[in-house]
């Protein structure tokens, strides 16, 4: 395709016609994100994490000096970068000679994962129990309040809805629902809701 004629072109400076974008306001809106800022001319107040990136900084910039790194390398350099920060010692050595390992930042994020692994493979799984069908089961009904299950999505991030609608077959068992959730009515297999042990019930207006 050849170039455009130059009467038809008019040249201007970058992004000089915007548009609103109305995308990242819902994101930053479902995702419960809020900007805080500080004060201008006040960088002192941020103090906390703007020691964070300076730490990264000085690793950058002894490891990289001027070498030229692929998406893959930089981000293995992060990384490597991540796990040396989050294992400075938080606290001074201990008297105890047999304490030789002080308190990190990766002990907290130890715990944190390996307490939503258990709440996956035990609290979960035991919301979500499945039986042999020789004995019938209580079906889901409207107002329960169900977690909906996200292969694609870490823990912290499944969507909690209640049940505004049972979809029964033939044989007056549910297998599809429509759950009504943060980000509106959404209809789901059976198999991908865990019915959260809940004794209150609330009805489910329009």
């Amino acid at each position: 395709m050849g170039a455009f004629p130059g009467d038809r072109l008019k040249p201007t400076r970058a992004f000089t016609i915007t548009g609103v974008d109305f995308a990242v306001g819902d994101a930053l809106l479902e995702e419960g994100i809020e900007w805080s800022f500080l004060p201008p001319y006040s960088p002192h107040l941020g103090g906390l994490w703007e020691a964070g990136v300076k730490s990264c900084k000085y690793h950058l910039k002894r490891v990289m000096c001027n070498a030229l790194y692929t998406y893959e390398e930089l981000a293995t350099l992060l990384i490597q970068i991540e796990a040396c920060l989050n294992s400075r010692p938080l606290s001074p050595s201990s008297s105890d000679p047999s304490d030789l390992q002080p308190l990190t930042p990766g002990h907290f994020l130890r715990s944190v994962q390996d307490f939503w692994k258990r709440w996956a493979a035990e609290y979960v799984a035991n919301l979500q129990g499945r039986v042999k069908w020789r004995s019938e089961q209580e079906n889901l009904k409207p107002n329960d309040l169900v977690l909906l299950r996200d292969d694609n999505l870490p823990f912290l991030k499944w969507k909690t809805g209640r049940i505004v609608e049972v979809h029964a077959g033939k044989d007056k068992l549910v297998r599809v629902l429509t759950v009504r959730t943060t980000s509106g009515n959404t209809k789901s297999a059976i198999s991908k809701l865990c019915k959260l042990p809940l004794d209150i019930t609330y009805d489910v207006k329009d």
